[in-house]
C-alpha cells in the first residue's frame, strides 16, 4: 500500500512538472508576442511586398513617398496612443487637424507672420483638446466617446464656415518645409537620396513621447490610469489631470499633422482630416495597444502605423481597388485584435 502511495506522489509530480513546463512554454511565446510580434508583422510585410512589387517598392522614390504619407497618420497615432493608454478614444483628430491647417491658411494669407499662424494652429489643437478633457473630467460625462464626438461635428463645422467650405491654397516656404521640405542623403546619384522633413518631425515628436512615458513621473502616471483608475486615485495620483493632459495633448499633436499636411498639399483645405481618426485608431490597434488601457508602446505605435502606410502603398501599387483597400485594413484590424487576444489567453493559462 505505500509502495502504490509513493508511486502516486511520483506521477503527481511528474504530470505538476510538466504542467509547469507547458505553463513557461507559453509564458514565453506570450512574451515573445509581446515583444517582437509587431516588428515580425513589419518585416513579413515588408518581404511580402518586395516579392510582389520587386521593381518598385523598395525604389528609393517609393519609400520616401511612404515616409511622407505615413507622417499625418503617425502622428495623429501618437495622439490617439496617449488616450488609448487610459483606456479612453478621441474621434475629433481628424477635425481638429483639419481647423488647425485651415486655419494657419487663412493666418497667413491675411499677412499673419508663419511663427505665429503656426502658433495659432496648435493653440487651436490644444484648446480643442482641452475642451474634450473638461468634457470627461468637468461636466463628468460617462465616456469620452462623446465630448470627442461633440467635438468631432463642432471643429468640423468651424472649418467649413471660417473657410466658406473652399481650399485656401498657397503657403510660405518656411510652412511647406514641414510637409514637403527634404534633406539630401545622397547627390551624387540618378535618385538622389534624401529623407522627408515631415520623417524627422514624426521622429523627434516619438522619440520626446517616449522619454516622457518611460522616464518621467506623469507618464508612469497614464500608464496607472490606465491600468486601473481606481487603484491610481487611490495612490494619490491626480487622474482628472492625467485625463484633461492626454486629451491636450492629442489635440496639440492633430495640430501638428495638420501643420505637416498643410506644408505638403500647400493649401488648407475643409476636408482634410475625414476618416483620419479610424486610420489612426487602427495603427494603434496594430501597434499592440489595448483598448482597455494600460497597455502598448510608443515604439508599438510606429511600427503600426508604418504598417498602415506600407500596407496602403502595397494596395496601390497592386492597382488593387480602394474600396477593396478598406476591406484589407479592416480584417488586418480583426487580426491584430486577434492576436492580442491569443497573447492574453497566453499569458493567464
Amino acid at each position: 500500500m505505500r509502495l502504490s502511495a509513493d508511486r502516486i506522489l511520483q506521477r503527481l509530480r511528474k504530470a505538476d512538472g510538466s504542467a509547469q513546463a507547458s505553463f513557461e512554454r507559453r509564458i514565453t511565446v506570450g512574451q515573445f508576442l509581446d515583444t517582437y510580434g509587431i516588428i515580425l508583422a513589419l518585416v513579413l510585410m515588408v518581404i511580402a511586398l518586395t516579392i510582389l512589387q520587386p521593381k518598385y517598392f523598395l525604389s528609393v522614390e517609393n519609400l520616401t513617398n511612404v515616409a511622407r504619407q505615413t507622417s499625418v497618420n503617425a502622428l495623429l497615432a501618437l495622439g490617439e496612443f496617449l488616450v488609448i493608454l487610459t483606456a479612453g478614444i478621441d474621434l475629433s483628430v481628424g477635425s481638429l487637424m483639419a481647423l488647425s491647417m485651415v486655419s494657419l491658411a487663412i493666418a497667413v494669407h491675411s499677412g499673419v507672420p508663419s511663427v505665429l499662424a503656426i502658433g495659432l494652429a496648435l493653440g487651436l489643437g490644444l484648446l480643442g483638446g482641452l475642451l474634450n478633457g473638461w468634457g470627461l473630467t468637468k461636466l463628468r460625462l460617462p465616456h469620452a466617446f462623446i465630448p470627442t464626438l461633440a467635438m468631432l461635428n463642432i471643429a468640423r463645422g468651424i472649418t467649413f464656415l471660417i473657410s466658406r467650405g473652399v481650399p485656401i491654397s498657397g503657403l510660405p516656404p518656411e510652412v511647406r518645409v514641414f510637409g514637403s521640405g527634404d534633406i539630401p542623403i545622397i547627390q551624387r546619384s540618378d535618385v538622389p537620396v534624401v529623407i522627408p522633413v515631415s520623417l524627422v518631425v514624426v521622429i523627434v515628436f516619438y522619440f520626446a513621447f517616449w522619454l516622457f512615458l518611460t522616464r518621467t513621473r506623469t507618464g508612469r502616471h497614464i500608464y496607472a490610469v490606465g491600468g486601473n483608475p481606481q487603484a491610481a486615485l487611490y495612490a494619490g495620483i491626480n487622474v482628472d489631470r492625467v485625463l484633461t493632459l492626454v486629451y491636450v495633448l492629442c489635440g496639440g499633436l492633430a495640430a501638428v499633422g495638420g501643420i505637416v499636411l498643410a506644408g505638403r498639399t500647400n493649401s488648407g483645405y475643409p476636408n482634410a482630416g475625414t476618416g483620419s481618426e479610424l486610420d489612426a485608431i487602427a495603427a494603434v490597434i496594430i501597434g499592440g495597444a489595448s483598448f482597455f488601457g494600460g497597455r502598448g508602446s510608443v515604439v508599438g505605435t510606429f511600427v503600426g502605423a508604418l504598417i498602415m502606410g506600407l500596407l496602403r502603398n502595397g494596395l496601390n501599387l497592386m492597382d488593387v481597388s480602394s474600396f477593396w483597400q478598406f476591406v484589407v485594413i479592416g480584417v488586418v484590424i480583426v487580426i491584430a485584435a486577434y492576436t492580442d487576444v491569443l497573447r492574453r489567453r497566453s499569458l493567464r493559462v
